[in-house]
């Protein structure tokens, strides 16, 4: 249900609230204070008290008298009012007491005047004024009407970043492009002697979790010097024109810390393509990104003032933007190779107590596609099972099972499955690994589980390269769709019947087989002619036709060609091994978790497992 806020209300409704509060203040608690420290008397009580000596001093005011008692009880003051009394002065004069007349003083027009018109307005505008501020305070998040156009960047020095190059693994090449950019601000005279330039910017761009924000705090650690951190979208906001006051003062900040580092996260929250085919567009991000172009052509880069930003959109950043002047230089910071990962995995590593066997080119191995922030999470999911566990160490089977829970969730222990049901996903699991292990160019099996997890896996195959792969074949192409088919061909061959465990295997074997047609020219049909186009190769990856709808059904019918072959290829692989199958699924039905050296010594026979009780 849409939340309704209620309507906010007027500034004069609170003005009208603080003079009711001055007035009651005025009339009520004022008066009742002074009626409580002085007592009105009558004339006669007066004289009486003056006669018997209980007067000690006397006040004659012009319209009032005030007098202090000599011993002073519940009211340190009386009052009465003024008499015709030409006899007052002599019986003060006679009972010793103290007694004097105060003569009203004329104050000037002026004075009146100011007092009383002028300074309550003051007053007024004054509380007015700081309400005022308040509200916008509120209204901005703790700024005022004179600091809109003030950037709000995060300025750090060399003792807050202590991050450096070291710190930064599994990106050799991108720390290899912004090794010149410390090194002029380190040394600049040696490039103006021979007249060379330094990028006035350089784009970082590459998928999320890679390290693009640590990396440029790494050259701001390594060039120590000032560095400027400010994400793209806190240039925009509700007030038109903030934006452009915003970057012209972050420019005119990092000008007077020259030199320094200025870093724009997430930059495509301002530098989107202004032809973006909508009609009027953001007016105040437009004029942010041109206000930031500006900019980046008015300052001189000799001075010391680089500009860095990330991005993991690249493709929809203005032109403008990307050319030479502005964003020279363009680094990619990609997802780490095999050695990439296991730098990484040992550089998290620094801070947790390991156990000596830890091996950490097996979890390099088996993290294939992870990013650096994946691969820190690994590191903290093995100390904290290692703590749950009772151990002051992480082992290797803590970075293991940390390994399956960033890739499938944690383990559903107390998960009820029917006899059937658990049978029917040990088969399944088991057609998997068995179709893989009898193809050539399938990764070996690393584990096979059919215990459930949070992810809403009922269970799973791991496969593990021995060697880092970066091109694919057709014929590793066409075996993973093979392996992906081999769970759904064992319930046909076993149960006669299907299920809805193989929606994934479906789903990732049907993405393949149509990347092969569209996009790898890995189909006779099409040849090598590209069909289909990456949008956003960073962020899913998804993906266009660029065909009629009659080619596009020429496609469909291409990929269907090649899943059914291979579904059938998996059903003949089972089928040719149909006693291992069984002997293999028995196995797992009493384990729940077997490794890939177990799977290997069954299905080469040398173990034996006995059959001597059904399964079905």
């Amino acid at each position: 249900m849409k939340e309704i806020k209620p309507p906010k209300k007027p500034l004069i409704f609170y003005y009208g609230i603080i003079l009711v509060v001055v007035l009651l203040l005025n009339s009520v608690i004022f008066p009742e204070i002074t009626r409580h420290s002085v007592k009105e008397v009558d004339y006669g009580t007066f004289l009486t008290m003056v006669d018997k000596g209980q007067v000690k001093e006397v006040q004659i005011e012009e319209n009032y008298i005030v007098f202090k008692p000599e011993n002073a009880g519940n009211y340190k003051y009386y009052k009465t009012g003024v008499m015709d009394d030409p006899q007052l002065v002599d019986r003060l004069h006679q009972a010793n007491v103290k007694f004097t007349k105060v003569i009203p003083k004329e104050n000037s027009p002026l004075l009146n005047f100011f007092l009383t018109w002028i300074l309550p307005f003051l007053i007024f505008i004054a509380i007015g004024q700081w309400l005022t501020r308040k509200f916008q305070s509120r209204m901005m998040g703790g700024g005022n009407a004179l600091s809109f156009g003030k950037s709000n960047a995060k300025v750090y020095v060399e003792a807050q970043t202590g991050i450096t190059f070291k710190d930064v693994a599994g990106q050799d090449e991108a720390k290899e492009a912004l090794q010149e950019i410390v090194d002029f601000l380190d040394n600049p005279k040696k490039y103006k002697e021979i007249g060379a330039n330094i990028p006035k910017g350089a784009l970082l761009v590459g998928p999320p979790g890679t390290g693009k924000t640590l990396l440029a705090k790494a050259v701001a650690g390594e060039s120590k010097v000032p560095f400027f951190s400010m994400s793209g979208s806190e240039f925009v906001e509700m007030f038109v024109g903030m934006g452009a006051a915003r970057v012209r003062d972050l420019f005119k900040q990092a000008q007077e810390k020259a030199p320094c580092i200025v870093f724009i996260d997430e930059i495509d929250a301002i530098g989107k393509s202004r032809n973006s085919g909508m009609v009027g567009g953001n007016d105040e991000r437009e004029q942010t990104l041109n206000q930031l172009l500006t900019e980046m052509d008015g300052f001189d880069a000799d001075k010391g003032v680089v500009i860095l930003a990330a991005t993991n959109r690249p493709e929809t950043l203005d032109k403008a933007l990307l050319r030479p002047g502005r964003f020279d230089r363009r680094v990619p910071v990609e997802l780490p190779d095999l050695a990439g990962r296991e730098s990484i995995l040992r550089v998290h590593a620094k801070k947790v107590k390991l156990d000596d066997n830890v091996d950490f080119n097996v979890i390099a191995r088996a993290t294939s596609g992870a990013s650096g922030a994946d691969l820190a999470n690994i590191i903290n999911e093995a100390a904290l099972r290692a703590v749950r566990l009772g151990r002051n160490k992480v082992t290797q089977s803590d970075l293991e099972e940390s390994v399956e829970v960033v890739i499938a969730g944690y383990q559903r222990k107390n998960a009820v499955i029917s006899m059937k049901d658990k049978l029917t996903i040990a088969y399944h699991e088991i057609g998997h690994a068995l179709v893989a292990a009898k193809q050539s160019h399938s990764a070996p099996v690393h584990k096979i589980t059919i215990i459930p997890r949070t992810s809403g896996a009922l269970g799973y195959t791991m496969q593990v390269d021995e060697h880092e792969t970066i091109l694919m074949t057709k014929e590793q192409a066409l075996d993973k769709i093979t392996t992906f088919m081999g769970g759904r061909a064992a319930e046909e061959i076993i149960f006669k019947t299907i299920t809805s465990g193989a929606s994934n295997d479906i789903e990732q074997a049907t993405k393949i087989a149509r990347s092969m047609v569209t996009r790898f020219g890995m189909s006779d049909e099409f040849d090598m002619m590209a069909l289909e186009t990456v949008n956003n190769p960073y962020l899913g990856g998804d993906t266009t036709l660029m065909v009629s709808a009659e080619t596009a059904s020429k496609v469909d019918a291409e990929v269907l060609k090649i899943i059914k072959a291979s579904h059938q290829k998996a059903k003949d692989i089972l089928q040719e091994n149909i006693d291992k199958l069984h002997e293999l699924t028995k196995y797992l039905l009493e384990k729940e978790t077997i490794t890939g050296e177990e799977f290997m010594a069954i299905l080469t026979g040398k173990q034996e497992v006995d059959l001597s009780k059904s399964l079905v």
